[in-house]
Parts: structure tokens; sequence; C-alpha cells
């Protein structure tokens, strides 16, 4: 009997699937009303559930822990929920959560930018155990953008004091297909499938993030097959793999949801002049960026809103680099070779691209007399220690932007506070009246165009200098399937995903 149950727990682990995935660095808080960080996000959507997301072509907005939602006029939005979620703790998710989660991010105990997306939220009522009445200051665009928010549980928090130290940050309980088994900082972070997952119980086992750090490390550990799906830097891609790589991968190259950008730290004197922050614009060559860094798979970034959205601006073009006037610039704000412009860019090592980019723009600033001096950080230092606590000149840094962007939150001086994603301190009165305007429009087309006009007030005035919009090259175990590429990414159907033996 006794070799019978170690002959079938032998077989059990043999069968068992396992996905291994690389995180570039640990996750701060897997809380997601917390979460500000990429490593963090990604992991914390395997572990949580909001009550609408997008479906895979980006174009509706379908229920995921609601089951339906309806309209009860402009202002009044109903939520129905599912009936048949659990947490992962077995306890029963009901409207209570869904309250609770908005009261919580509206707390004194919590910092969270995250408390801006509710800003248009006037009432949360609970109707019944599986019903919630939202109820909207004005008519709002995205009023139901809104709760894409993952909801966190209420029975376990409730009674929590210290909600930003909570041990729940790194043993968090949710509803998603995933549940965490084990965070080991610095190496693998575990998740297990959630039997009882409301669609149904993924049907890969096991999730592993390796934390990883050094991106060459990242690489080899690709190429020798110990990670099933991983992303691949144009160089690696022109010249790194051979024909041999993708017997085992196949490839997706999409334009990312994503752009890089130099912020300058508005509070500090040395870019107050907008001046210094035309020059260090004309002297930068975007185009060298994209050509050196990416090989062809990069843009040139225009603004902040991405091609081929509703809000892009066609017309604003990037600037072409200008050395005499950004030199002349320079002079007439009183800077000379006597007496240079100096900055430090700070960034992080989390990123293969970005400490080359800031090395390019280095000898690029060079020649129109600016000394730039650069730091390279790992993740979790950069974003503690200089971006949120705003002890920086100039940052590199991207921002992953939804199908449906919010300026608010990065642009209107409301964010420019401890916590607030307006780190670099922008206050422009006529974006703040724009966006403000926008937040009621609900035709689309009107809203496009207050958006466009968004776009070149933030490119005209150098609030941030942009720079450049990756392809996002991805490459996927073959053996994984079924991989089903859609504007929203591939992940959308990743509860279905199979590993063949």
């Amino acid at each position: 009997m006794k070799q019978l149950l170690l002959l079938w727990l032998v077989c059990l682990s043999l069968s068992a699937s396992t996905l291994h995935l690389n995180a570039s660095s640990n996750p701060s808080r897997l809380n997601p009303l917390l979460a500000t960080d990429a490593g963090s996000s990604e992991i914390a959507a395997f572990i949580f559930n909001a009550l609408v997301k997008y479906d895979k072509e980006g174009k509706e907005i379908i229920g995921d822990l609601a089951e339906t939602y309806a309209f009860k006029d402009e202002r009044t939005l109903i939520f129905k929920l599912r009936k048949n979620v659990k947490w992962h703790d077995g306890h029963a998710f009901s409207a209570e959560d869904v309250l609770f989660t908005f009261e919580l991010i509206h707390s004194p105990k919590v910092v969270t930018p995250y408390t801006s997306t509710f800003r248009m939220v006037e009432s949360v009522k609970i109707l019944d155990h599986y019903t919630i009445e939202v109820v909207y200051k004005k008519p709002y665009f995205k009023a139901l953008e809104t709760w894409m928010m993952q909801i966190v549980p209420k029975h376990i928090l409730e009674n929590e004091e210290n909600i930003m130290g909570s041990s729940f940050n790194t043993k968090p309980v949710g509803t998603g297909p995933y549940r965490l088994s084990k965070l080991e900082f610095s190496k693998n972070i575990e998740l297990d499938a959630f039997d009882a997952y409301f669609e149904h119980r993924p049907y890969i086992d096991r999730i592993i993030f390796h934390v990883v750090a050094d991106p060459t490390t990242r690489f080899l550990m690709l190429k020798s097959h110990q990670i099933d799906v991983g992303s691949l830097e144009p160089m690696q891609l022109q010249r790194q793999v051979d024909e041999k790589f993708y017997d085992y991968y196949q490839k997706i190259e999409q334009i990312s949801h994503s752009y890089t950008y130099l912020g300058l730290n508005l509070k500090s004197e040395k870019f107050k002049d907008p001046r210094v922050r035309e020059a260090l614009s004309l002297g930068i060559d975007r185009q060298e960026l994209v050509d050196i860094l990416f090989l062809g798979h990069a843009e040139v970034c225009t603004g902040p809103f991405l091609p081929g959205g509703a809000a892009f601006n066609e017309k604003v073009k990037a600037p072409q680099r200008d050395v005499e006037k950004a030199k002349r610039l320079l002079l007439e704000a009183g800077y000379s070779k006597e007496k240079p412009f100096e900055f430090e860019i700070a960034t992080s090592n989390a990123s293969e691209v970005r400490p080359y980019a800031a090395e390019i723009m280095q000898h690029q600033l060079a020649n129109i007399g600016v000394k730039v001096h650069l730091r390279v950080m790992e993740w979790q230092a950069f974003l503690n220690t200089v971006v949120f606590a705003r002890k920086f000149d100039a940052v590199l840094l991207g921002w992953s932007l939804s199908l449906s962007p919010d300026p608010y939150l990065v642009w209107h001086s409301d964010n420019d506070k401890p916590g607030g994603f307006n780190f670099i301190g922008y206050r422009n009165e006529k974006v703040d009246a724009l966006i403000k305007k926008a937040e009621g429009i609900i035709n689309r087309e009107k809203l496009a165009e207050v958006q466009k006009k968004i776009f070149k007030e933030l490119v005209d005035d150098n609030a941030y200098l942009f720079l450049f919009i990756p392809s996002s090259i991805s490459v996927i175990n073959k053996k994984i399937s079924p991989i089903e590429p859609a504007v929203n990414g591939f992940w959308h159907n990743q509860i279905e995903w199979t590993i063949a033996p």
C-alpha cells in the first residue's frame, strides 16, 4: 500500500505542469491597492480580479467579478456580481468586499496614487449581497474603467491597523486563478492554480517567477529553455539567436502599450526655465536612439498617448535635433562654456535598454555643451529613494498605458503630492482645465478633440522629453497552447493554456 501511494505521488508530480517566467525585480507589495511598480502589478494580476476588464481586442468592457453591469442613468451604474466566487481561503466574495475596497482606498491608512482613480465617484451603495450601485458626481468618460481596480478581501483587512506594512502585502489572498504559495525575495515567487476559481481551475498547475536582476542572465536562461515565456531585446533578436532558437520558441512582435521618457524635476530651479527644457529636447536625437538601441524594432515617441488611439495627435511631430538652436537657448538662459548646464540622469538596471539610452543622451547633450552625470540603480532602491522621494534632477523611466488613457493621474497638479504619479511636479492651469473638461465628456469624438489638445500642450511645454515606443518582442514555448495574440496582448486566455509533454 505504501509503495502504491509513493508511486501515485511520483506520477502526480510528473504530470503537474509548471510555467516558468522571469521577473527583473522583487515585487514591492502584492496588495493591488499599493502595487505601483510593473513587477508587483504583473504578479498581482494572477492573484486578484477586478469587477470588469477589457476583452481581448480591447474594444469592449466585459464582466470579471461582475456578471453584468448597466447604466441606470448617465450618473448611476449597477453591477450584478457573480455568486460563485471564493477567496483563496474559501471565504465567499460579496458586495461587502467591493464597498470595503472603495472605502479602504480613501482611508488615511493608505497612501496610494490610485485614490485618484475613484475621484469622480460620489457614492457606492450595497443594494443586496450581490448588487452594487455606484453614483458618479457627473457623467464620466471612464466610469466603467474605474472598476478595473482589483478588489481586496474585507474579512482579512477590515481590522488591520497598518495597511502599508501589513503581512497581507507579501501574503496576499485574492479571488484570482492563482494563489501565492512561496515568496523568496531575489529568488523564486511561486503561484499555484486555485482549484475553486470561478471560471475554472487553470490547466497549468503552477507559475514560477524567477527573480533575476541581470538581463544577460535572463537571456541565457531563455536560451537554455529554463523560461517558457520571455522577452527579447532587438540586439538579441537580430544577432544573438539562431534558427535553432525558434525550434523551441514562437515569436510575437507587437507595438507595445508603453513609452520611455526623460522626466525633469520641475521643482528644481534649473529646469523651471522653458528655454532650458527646450534646449535639452533639441539636443536629443530620438531617431538615433531608436536606430542604435532597437535596430528598427521601435518608433520615436511624439507625446503622452500612443499611436492608433483616439487621443493621439498626429499633427504633433517629434522635435528634430537642432544643435545650434539648443546652444543659443542655453546661452540666453545664462549658460556658456565657462558656466555649462549640468545635471544628473537617474535610471534603473531593471531595464537593459535604459542605461544605454542614458549613455547615448549623455554623448548627444555634450555636443550642445551640457554635462550629464549618470546614476544607474537597482529597481526598488531607484523607486523608493529617488523617484517617489523626488530626489533627482531627471529620471529615465517609462509608462504603460491603458487602452483608454486618463491624463489626470500623471499630469494634473492634484497629483503633485506624496505617493502621486506626478512626481516631476508638473503644474499647468490650462492642462488642469482641459483634463477636468475631458472627464465629463461621454461623446468619444468630442473627448478625442480635448485629449489631442492636452497632448499638444504637454509636448509644447516639454513636461517630459518623450523618447521612444519600443516594440514588444515576446517568445513563447511552442509546447504552450492555445496562444491567441490580440490588441490586448496574449495573456488574456492564460487559464486555458496547456503545456504539452
